[in-house]
């Protein structure tokens, strides 16, 4: 499963020395949202709780439509969508990885190590994301015209997306790992409940979970 057959991009790894750090950029965001489908489809094995795999359902679906949205800014800013570069081979080498962690646990046989695996796994690939897509919203506000208007209107539709896959998913590997220890555990976590979009709101429900465990 680390080795992506059918995803990749087709042609031959060329150099990067042609290419602006913007356009580097997207071909890498590009390439972290389709590994991104295969991590959330691996994911969607090692899954226990039924909460999280209907969280994990819809989070890929909208990765899938993610992959669109930045295959058509491609064609939008003239670029090969399917071009292969050494940037994205690094991008899908950590995405394999990845991918090959959680079938190591899987092959392990202990379905809820494999579970937490899992969240910690989706939450190396969201932090991954996450940062792309800040990366893109801040080079949109310094462009103009037509690469301004698509990068703008790519962002707009994912930011809020992201940040709950982000925020979620570590609150999901967070309390899943406290309840392996044993300890007192939310799960959906606080950040489920509370519908967290930014880090402010994740600090404050982490921090009144804690206090909750406390008392």
């Amino acid at each position: 499963m680390a080795t992506r057959k059918k995803s990749a991009p087709k042609k031959t790894t060329e150099d990067e020395s042609e290419l602006s750090p913007q356009e580097k950029l997207i071909y890498q965001a590009l390439e972290t949202e389709m590994g991104g489908v295969e991590v959330y489809e691996m994911a969607l094995r090692c899954v226990q709780n039924d909460d999280l795999r209907d969280e994990w359902e819809e989070y890929l679906e909208q990765t899938k439509r993610h992959v669109q949205i930045l295959t058509d800014v491609c064609k939008k800013l003239e670029m090969d969508p399917e071009r292969a570069t050494p940037g994205r081979d690094v991008v899908r080498h950590i995405g394999g990885a990845l991918v090959k962690a959680m079938q190591m646990a899987i092959d392990d046989g202990d379905e809820k190590d494999a579970e937490i695996v899992a969240a910690e796994c989706v939450t190396l690939a969201e932090t991954k994301d996450h940062a792309n897509w800040g990366l893109i919203g801040s080079l949109a506000k310094s462009l103009t015209g037509e690469e301004r208007q698509a990068l703008s209107k790519a962002h707009d539709e994912v930011e809020d997306q992201e940040d709950e896959h982000l925020y979620h998913s570590g609150g999901w590997a967070r309390e899943l790992a406290l309840d392996a220890l044993g300890l007192p555990a939310e799960l959906p976590p606080p950040e489920e409940e509370e519908d967290v979009h930014s880090a402010e709101e994740a600090a404050e429900a982490k921090k009144k979970s804690v206090k909750s465990r406390s008392m």
